[in-house]
């Protein structure tokens, strides 16, 4: 099944002449082959023009993907405040000069004693302690116990001197001048010695440490207010297409709304990037190279999405002026037409998608998160895929990975079991929105069979 939810498999016989139109970015099934007939040329007339340029071989996802993140540069670090730093990778190793804890303390409400004082106590025969004070968390003068004595302490109280352990109070009869003491403890129980957590000079935060509240919490307590980490990617979005109008402006007939400016933003930005929304194109060919030479200049990725015609386009003429973009069919479906350059005085590396909403979104999901997570430093690049049990038949072209929107639920049985979305009679869009996963068939598949095993790419927001 296709993306527009056709099954996309030629009738019997015709597969051998399937063409792709690069015009439209659809397949044509049945294209007759052409042939030319030339004949011979005077060499005293006027030469004929030149023969058309071969239609360009088609990609693999692979080898789409692979130019892209091998051109992909990471942003230099840079330093923020520890709250500005969530979700971002640690870009230095952090190094505590402070022990943390600070100084010996009670891990939990109790009475500070000694161990050989406790020893072999039990609720016959209990310990008896005289309690010589009482110590509090906060600001507190130093202390000491001698043997038979206890101080009451509660849970972060700085340790008197001489204590190694603390009974814990539902351990005793909480006495107030005295203490019955039920039940021995080992020396060091119940103690927090100061650097047990993170000592002078060792590595509280390590590179390409995501930090999350865990780790702000650790940086706050070894003192650290601000921290190098990887950036957000800067990432311009804009939309091509004289078709185009934004969603303030009632469309006329012919025109569609641009939703793939704010989609593609939105999708950016789920995938930890800082997105701007530069919305669709002036068709002026003067203001076209200004904006996108403007977005270049402040961004580290810009994503452009289109309908992108093979001769005579406006957006490859000036995409070209500002560097070299490589338009190419790739073999999947939907949007068979993808492009990738690096323009422009620092060689901002710029996608091309699709302008079909469905397919923008998939390229994203295949090509432009891929790449974002790498900038950001992270290690998984892509999502976790399952395998899944199909609900009902697939069907696909030969050659071509096919992307199915779908919604993929757990098992009674255990693992998965994954129902493809759609039919001719719903929107394309909202069958997108009710999906919960993308249905991956590779090229040389053409059939699933109901309750054959297919991959699943569950998306989740963030993941």
């Amino acid at each position: 099944m296709t993306g527009d939810g056709t099954t996309g498999v030629a009738p019997a016989g015709q597969r051998d002449t399937t063409a792709m139109d690069l015009n439209q970015g659809t397949l044509v099934q049945g294209a007759p082959a052409v042939v030319h007939e030339t004949a011979a040329i005077d060499r005293g007339q006027v030469p004929p023009p030149p023969a058309a340029a071969e239609p360009l071989a088609p990609r693999t996802v692979e080898q789409h993907l692979d130019e892209i993140l091998s051109a992909v540069p990471q942003p230099d670090p840079i330093e923020l405040a520890v709250l500005d730093a969530q979700g971002l990778l640690c870009a230095e190793e952090v190094v505590s000069q402070r022990a943390l804890p600070a100084f010996d303390q009670a891990a939990l409400d109790g009475y500070a004693a000694r161990a050989l004082d406790v020893e072999g106590a039990s609720f016959e025969e209990p310990a008896r302690l005289a309690v010589v004070g009482e110590t509090v968390a906060g600001p507190s003068g130093p202390s000491s116990i001698g043997p038979g004595m206890a101080q009451k302490v509660s849970a972060g109280a700085m340790l008197p001197a001489g204590a190694d352990v603390v009974v814990p109070a539902v351990w005793t009869d909480q006495g107030v001048v005295t203490v019955a003491v039920h039940a021995p403890v080992e020396s060091g129980g119940y103690v927090r010695r100061a650097g047990d957590d993170v000592a002078p000079g060792t590595t509280a935060v390590q590179v390409g440490t995501p930090i999350g509240p865990a780790q702000i919490s650790l940086l706050a307590a070894v003192g650290r207010d601000r921290v190098q980490v990887r950036p957000r990617p800067r990432v311009a979005v804009l939309s091509a297409g004289s078709e185009l109008v934004d969603i303030s402006t009632p469309p006329g007939p012919g025109q569609v709304v641009d939703v793939n400016s704010y989609a593609l933003a939105a999708a950016a930005r789920d995938a930890g990037a800082e997105a701007y929304r530069s919305g669709i194109v002036p068709s002026d060919r003067r203001r076209m190279s200004e904006v996108l030479e403007s977005q270049l200049l402040r961004s580290d990725l810009v994503l452009v999405s289109g309908t992108f015609a093979t001769e005579g386009d406006t957006v490859q003429e000036v995409l070209a002026e500002l560097g070299q973009m490589h338009f190419s069919p790739v073999t999947m479906l939907p949007g068979p037409v993808q492009a990738f350059g690096r323009l422009g005085r620092d060689a901002v590396p710029v996608i091309c998608v699709p302008g079909e909403p469905v397919a923008a979104l998939v390229a994203f999901e295949v090509f432009v998160r891929p790449a974002i997570r790498l900038m950001l430093g992270k290690r998984q690049l892509f999502r976790r895929t399952v395998q899944a049990i199909a609900a009902e038949q697939l069907l696909s072209p030969l050659g071509y990975r096919q992307y199915l929107h779908g919604q993929v639920m757990r098992h009674p049985d255990g693992g998965y079991v994954v129902e493809p979305l759609g039919g001719g009679d719903e929107a394309m869009l909202a069958r997108m929105a009710r999906a919960n996963c993308l249905i991956v068939v590779d090229e040389d598949v053409t059939e699933v069979a109901a309750g054959g095993l297919v991959t699943v790419i569950p998306l989740l927001l963030g993941g």
